[in-house]
Parts: C-alpha cells; structure tokens; sequence
C-alpha cells in the first residue's frame, strides 16, 4: 500500500482509497486510478460473486475486470519522486486540505442538465464533455450503456479543459514550455520538465500578475505625475509668453509711438520751411508791388514832362527827375527750398531704412541666436548624450509602397520585389518609388534613433510630408528634391543625397546608422554605430515644416529596422 505522503495538486496522483501519491497505479475501465494494493483489498471484502465497482462513482463491473498497470502514471511518479516537487508536498494532511482550499475558493460548477434552477454539479463526464448534478448523474451510475464514460470531479469548460491528443484533463503545468498539459503528457513529451500542478501553477502566475500589477500601478503613477508636471509647465509656458507678448507689445508701442512723433517733428520742420519760404515769397511781392507802383509813377511824371511846352521849365524838370530816377534792379524771386526738401528726405529715408533693416534682420536674428543658445546647448558628444534624445518611430504602413513588407510591429521593413504586398490602396502610398515613411513627425525639438540597414541602395534620411507620393520623377523620391536630405549605403562606402546632389564620402562599414535631428539648429546627423559613434556627415539647412524619417530600399532583399534604445 502507499506511504503516508499524497501529493496535493493531482487527483490522478492520488489513490482515492488510501488517500496517498499512487503506488503501482493501474487503472480500471471508468478511467479512475487507484493503488494496486488497494483496489485488490476493496474487491476482495466486498466480493458477493456479482462482480465489483468503483469506490469512487461506484460504476460497477460484472465480471471483474482484469486490472494493467498504468505504465505513464508509473513513470510520472518516478519523474516526481527525483525532484524536489514531491519533497515539498509530501504531508498529506497539507496536501488535501490545500486541495480542498482551492475547491472552495472556486465558484461551483452548474450542472448543464439543469434548465430553470442550476444544480450544483457533482460530476463531469469526460466522454460527454458535459457536468450534472448528482440528480442527472444518476443514469450514468446505474445504466451500463454508460460503464465506459470517465467520471471526474466538476470542472468549469469541459472540452477547454482536455488534452486534444491523450483525451485527459489538463491538470498539470509545464513550467519549462509553459503550457498546461494531462498526465499522459508529462510522462511522454514532457518527460524530465518542470511540472507543477496547475492550481499551484495558477498561484504562482497570480503571484506574478500582481507584482506585475503593482509595477504597472507605479509607471501608471509615475505617467500621471509626468503628465501633471507637464501641464503645469505648459501653464507656465503660457502665463510666461503672455507676459513676454504684453512687454514685448508695449514695446513696439512705445516704438511705434517714438516714430510717429518723430514723424510728426519732420512734418513740422516742413511746415516751418514751408512758412518761412511763403514769407519770404510774401515780402518779395510786397517789394516788388511798391516797385511797381513807384515805376507807374515815374511813369506819369515822364508823361506829364513830355507835355511841357516850355522848354527851359523842361530842361530844369528833367534834370530834377533824373536826380531822382529809381532803382530798376529787380529782387530774386528764386527761393532755395527744393533742395532742403531734398535733404529732409534723404535724412529721414536713411533713418528709416536703417530703422526697418534693423527690425526685419538684426533684430530677428538676435532674437534667433538667443532662442538657439537657450534651448539647444550644449549639443550632445557621447552615445549616452544622444541616447537621451532617444525616440520611438514606427513605420506608417499606409505610406509603404507594395513591394515593402512591414513586420507585425512595424518596426521592420523588407524589400520583397517582385513580390507585392496585399495593401490597400492609400492617398499617402508611394506608388513609383519603393518608400516608405514614418508615423510620427519631428518639430522643433531634438531626436536620436538607430536603425539596422542591409543591402547596397538602400536610403535613410528625412522629409517633409508634401512629398509626392504617385509621381515617378526624380523630386518623388528622397535623394531628388529640396526639401528631404538622405544617407545612401553604396555597398562599399556612403553618399550623401540632396537636390539630386551626391557628395561621396569615405567611410568604413557600418550596418547600423545612428541619425540626429536638431531641428532648432537646422543641422542633421548621421553616424556608423559600432563599438564607438563615427560621424559619417551632417546636413545644415533652415527647415520650415516637421521632418517625417523617410527611408527607400530601392533593391531586392533590402530591409530597414529600427533598433531598441
């Protein structure tokens, strides 16, 4: 007979007799297992010559049935016997009551015969795949139609809960491959596993799932204090250009104020010459209206000297006029104002030129150079120092062209020329060049990613998303425009691409690029990552609208994928 220990994770370990681990188990047609010992000794005191029965659903056999050993059971036991699984749960006491414990704490099972009140079942029947309460087990324990059907306690989804090859309940857990398996399993294929039953099994994994769940509660706590820090930094984001706009608004008030009265003093002085010339054209028609009136009236002296009829009261009348003939000189009536006018104009042009260039060129540049020097320095050197500007990207496969193959995750895409993918059709789907681009776009900030490269042709670089994506001209790809910078692998060394511009370059090998985007500074990066970072080529440019990576396997067998960081 057994021993005094009895496993507590296994009802087909256990001899339902003798309430301990199997030992020389066979097995008898209703698919119960018991000790060898045992069930001889049980057959033998209630041998009356009309057969015998189970002790367990009392299926009863007429004539007595010729016991075999259970040669897998055997060998399960041997296996079990070598590990330690068995030392730690040798006290059957513990055993059972833990059984019993994991029973109660699982919600009883309905019988499925039952159709307005659901019976609590006692039974499940492994060859109707079907459980009953002790009402409707009835006919399987006193019809003989149904000797042969294997009778187990209740389990909730039968047909869930049988192995597909060996037809036996799942009651074990292999530890090494992970999967639940029946008894049969452990002894074959699952031969020197790690086996636990599955109700430990299921403590341990809950074990896990809940440190998991804790873990996850504290990223999730820390996502939420990120996302507060971060909304109140963009409050002060907001409350600081708000204030910056009202200061930088009075301002130009006060600029635009300081101009209009500068204008206004201008259009005073003009006015001031302007009195001063009309004055003086003022006094020059009043000498020259007494001039005239002066002449008018040596005018009619001359006439009434002509009229004179005595000639020596002439003579003497024309030496007195002649004594005091008047000044025929006449004033200028030119008055210089045009080229004072002239001056006032260049004076005040050069003024507001020089005013207007410093506002529209000097002035935004310094107000560039200090957005530059605030948010991007120092620029990073080491590999750690660009890994914290470290990026996610995925591929967008609403871009891919068809001959690209995106990996389920899409952080992998293959050239499969000629094969084509099954895509469906797409406005952003490039249909000419074998492109692909990103989702995510890159503004006004800094970003690092690596991505792993194999084959000569292929591209790497970046774009703006207006690139077309139907054309098959040149400026539809990355390397032909002006407005997306790539890196192309020739197979033996780099070039790099821009307005259908090649600059060849003298590098070693390297199958992994590392790209850096400042896109404050308007400058982007390429570099051959191995056991060091080697700077391969830069691009300076000025970039107006957010980048999206953009990548072209123009060849067979190409493939791009990005790298974890």
């Amino acid at each position: 007979m057994a021993g005094s220990t009895a496993p507590a994770f296994d009802e087909q370990l256990q001899c339902s007799v003798c309430l301990a681990v199997l030992t020389c188990p066979v097995t008898i047609p209703c698919g119960h297992n018991f000790c060898k010992p045992c069930i001889q000794e049980c057959w033998e005191k209630t041998d009356s010559g009309k057969g015998c029965h189970c002790p367990k659903c009392r299926q009863k056999f007429n004539p007595r049935v010729i016991m075999k050993q259970n040669i897998a059971l055997s060998a399960l036991l041997e296996q079990f016997a070598q590990n330690d699984l068995l030392e730690e749960e040798r006290k059957p006491e513990e055993a059972l009551a833990s059984l019993e414990e994991d029973r109660e704490e699982e919600e009883y099972e309905p019988c499925d015969y039952c159709f307005d009140t659901k019976e609590r079942a006692v039974k499940s029947c492994l060859t109707c795949m079907v459980s009953y309460c002790e009402a409707h087990l009835r006919p399987h324990i006193e019809n003989s139609k149904f000797q042969n059907h294997r009778l187990i306690d209740p389990v909730r989804d039968v047909e869930q809960g049988m192995c597909e090859i060996h037809k036996n309940l799942l009651e074990l857990f292999c530890q090494t491959d992970q999967e639940t398996i029946c008894v049969e399993c452990a002894a074959e294929e699952h031969s020197g596993h790690h086996i636990l039953s599955v109700a430990k099994a299921r403590r341990e994994k809950e074990s896990e799932l809940q440190q998991t769940k804790s873990e996850l509660e504290c990223k999730i706590l820390a996502v939420e204090n990120s996302v507060n820090k971060l909304q109140a930094n963009i409050k002060s984001i907001t409350n600081s250009v708000s204030e910056a706009q009202v200061n930088i608004v009075k301002q130009f008030i006060e600029l635009t104020e300081a101009v209009q009265k500068a204008q206004k003093d201008v259009l005073e002085v003009l006015e001031s010459e302007e009195r001063a010339a009309l004055n003086q054209a003022d006094s020059i028609r009043t000498h020259l209206e007494q001039k005239c009136s002066k002449l008018r009236k040596a005018q009619d002296q001359m006439e009434k000297l002509t009229q004179n009829r005595n000639t020596a009261h002439f003579l003497q009348e024309y030496c007195k006029w002649k004594k005091g003939a008047l000044d025929d000189t006449l004033p200028s009536v030119y008055i210089g104002l045009k080229d004072r006018l002239s001056h006032f104009l260049r004076v005040v042009s050069e003024s507001s030129e020089s005013l207007v260039q410093r506002l529209q060129v000097t002035f935004k540049e310094k107000v560039t150079e200090s957005s530059l020097d605030c948010v991007c320095s120092p620029e990073p050197k080491t590999r750690s120092d660009f890994l914290q500007y470290a990026t996610v990207l995925m591929f967008n496969p609403d871009t891919a062209h068809r001959y690209l193959r995106l990996k389920a995750d899409s952080s992998k895409i293959t050239n499969t020329s000629p094969w084509q993918q099954p895509y469906p059709d797409h406005r952003d789907r490039f249909e000419e060049w074998r492109q692909v681009l990103c989702t995510e776009s890159l503004y006004m900030g800094r970003y690092y990613f690596e991505v792993d490269i194999k084959g000569e042709g292929t591209y790497v670089g970046m774009t703006y998303k207006s690139i077309d994506r139907k054309g098959s001209e040149s400026n539809s790809c990355i390397s032909g425009n002006d407005f997306s910078w790539c890196l192309k692998w020739k197979g033996k060394d780099f070039s790099a691409w821009h307005s259908d511009v090649e600059t060849s370059l003298k590098t070693g090998k390297f199958n992994r690029i590392g790209v850096y985007l400042d896109y404050p500074r308007g400058t982007l990066s390429f570099y051959g990552i191995m056991d060091a970072m080697t700077h391969i080529y830069t691009f300076n440019a000025r970039f107006t609208e957010p980048l999206y990576p953009a990548f072209w396997l123009s060849k067979k067998e190409n493939s791009v994928s990005f790298v974890v960081l």
